[in-house]
């Protein structure tokens, strides 16, 4: 006998059923409970939220779906603000009810809103993008629509089409907000945050990906953020900070319409401090 998940994350009334381990070791310290009689191997440390969705989904079992920010882990676009965000599923009706680690949403779904990664179902990459960017926070509806508008390839004024179909669902009236902000280029979610501080401040909204092509040597770099014009880009480097390059020598046009500049000075930023080379 089969049982879906094991031994990542399942039923374990299914797996006691299936031979595959006893109550008493379901109990012990190899397996930790996720939701109720759900089970997975344990691990040292408090279980990601790809894993608590894996568990919700199979808690669910079929009444409804992952969404949210489980919906957005599972389709390789992770953008969730905090690591302890909850699980999130998607039900139509009731009988399933929200609890710590948990957040259930009672929602209308169209078939083509619906996808499957391996045998976990979650709405699709753009439905995915319209529930985020309805949120209160805009900022994290910016990073949400970047992140999946990069990973799955689609314009985000896309969004719109579901907001047409869906008009009078909460939070509606903050999307236009959101996609004003957001782009397909952002490399990753703190990418987009850094852009949306500098705007924030008051500053030009800064190009993304801009590419800076050394001809004679055939080579070429991708900004992260860049003023073409004023010779300046910035470059996010994980979580040692982020770089800002400013170019000394003019740059040139070129068919791509990218800049030709060496740089010739960073200044790096970090959480203790920022150096200038």
């Amino acid at each position: 006998m089969t049982v879906p998940g094991w031994p990542v994350a399942f039923r374990g009334s299914h797996a006691v059923a299936a031979g595959l381990v006893t109550r008493d070791r379901l109990r012990g310290p190899r397996f930790q409970r996720l939701l109720p009689d759900v089970y997975g191997r344990a691990c040292p440390g408090p279980p990601d939220l790809l894993l608590r969705s894996l568990a919700a989904d199979r808690l669910v079992e079929g009444r409804g779906v992952l969404s949210g920010y489980s919906a957005a882990t599972m389709l390789d676009a992770a953008c969730a603000p905090r690591l302890s965000v909850p699980a999130e599923v998607t039900v139509v009706g009731g009988g399933l009810r929200g609890r710590p680690g948990l957040v259930v949403h009672r929602d209308t779904l169209l078939p083509d809103e619906i996808t499957l990664v391996g045998d976990v179902r979650c709405t699709t990459p753009l439905r995915t993008a319209f529930d985020l960017a309805r949120r209160p926070d805009r900022d994290d509806g910016v990073v949400a629509v970047d992140r999946l508008a990069n990973r799955h390839r689609f314009a985000p004024d896309r969004v719109e089409e579901l907001c047409a179909r869906h008009p009078g669902r909460r939070g509606v009236a903050r999307i236009q907000g959101v996609l004003a902000l957001a782009t397909p280029y952002a490399g990753s979610p703190m990418e987009t945050r850094i852009r949306l501080l500098i705007v924030a401040a008051g500053l030009p909204c800064p190009e993304v990906q801009w590419v800076v092509q050394d001809v004679a040597a055939r080579t070429a770099i991708w900004l992260d953020l860049a003023w073409p014009e004023l010779m300046i880009g910035i470059e996010y480097e994980g979580r040692v900070g982020c770089c800002a390059t400013s170019a000394a020598t003019p740059a040139s046009s070129t068919a791509a319409g990218r800049s030709t500049a060496t740089p010739s000075s960073t200044c790096t930023a970090s959480a203790t401090g920022s150096s200038r080379s």
